[in-house]
């Protein structure tokens, strides 16, 4: 799972710079979305082309695995389930916040002051950071107690948003980011592994779809929310106000999830 999100985020933050570095050289339109363009193409005929399909693998897991069936996997892993439920809505919460710092964290910078180039440069840190700590989170994922790498991740995160508010330098700003960035590298692949290890074979595709149908919302949500409330309030009541509840989402995560818990009972 490290491995692949990885992939994802780390070219996530090498293109935010890029493209910052072609908006600042050629304009914002149309040159950045040459690249867009270009590299949907390429990813279009590689997973064509080299993807296979793992159905055979899931078949031998299920033929010895002891993970229960859920009976309801809408609402088990949604909320119901105290280990799936869980990081349900951290992953509604993760990407509630990712939203906000795309959305409003280049106005910020843009707000203080900051050059186009500088900014781009803040913004990128975040996902490279998030990219290249899942090297090694997607890892610890598999080693170490995974409601304790949630809950220190979910924290992180809402400890440098709140800090934010009261950042003023560019390396104040890039500091923040890096941390950030860690704490999403915690548990972005700690999520998917949670998944997988709460879920029985056979139902693991579906109930990691229900986790990112509420992961991804977040991006949705994050967007709507912070773009009102700014607009009604300012960006520092926001990004507070997704700050505080990404620490929430960490303690219910602290309080509901079980630690240790044997695979085959992690129902409530």
């Amino acid at each position: 799972m490290g491995l692949n999100e990885s992939a994802g985020y780390l070219a996530v933050g090498g293109v935010a710079f890029l493209t910052g570095w072609i908006a600042s050289e050629y304009g914002l339109r149309p040159y950045p979305f040459y690249l867009g363009v270009g590299l949907s193409v390429v990813g279009l005929l590689g997973s064509w082309i080299f993807v296979k399909d793992t159905i055979q693998h899931v078949a031998k897991e299920t033929a010895v695995s002891s993970i229960k069936k859920l009976k309801n996997i809408f609402w088990e892993t949604t909320w119901k389930d105290r280990n799936l439920g869980s990081i349900s809505q951290a992953g509604l919460v993760n990407n509630l916040n990712d939203g906000m710092v795309w959305g409003l964290f280049p106005i910020l910078l843009a707000t203080k002051h900051f050059k186009l180039d500088e900014i781009a440069t803040i913004v990128a840190i975040y996902p490279i950071f998030w990219g290249v700590g899942q090297l090694f989170t997607g890892k610890m994922a598999d080693i170490f107690d995974k409601k304790k790498m949630l809950f220190l991740g979910m924290l992180l995160q809402g400890v440098a948003l709140l800090s934010m508010i009261y950042a003023i330098t560019f390396w104040h700003f890039a500091i923040l980011s890096s941390v950030l960035g860690i704490g999403t590298a915690i548990v972005y692949p700690t999520f998917l592994a949670g998944i997988g290890d709460y879920t029985h074979p056979e139902q693991r595709a579906k109930s990691i779809g229900i986790f990112r149908l509420w992961r991804d919302s977040g991006y949705a949500f994050g967007a709507i929310i912070t773009g009102a409330i700014s607009d009604i309030y300012n960006i520092n009541t926001s990004i507070a106000l997704i700050g505080s509840l990404t620490i929430l989402s960490a303690l219910i995560i602290q309080i509901r999830m079980k630690t240790n818990v044997n695979k085959s009972d992690s129902n409530s």
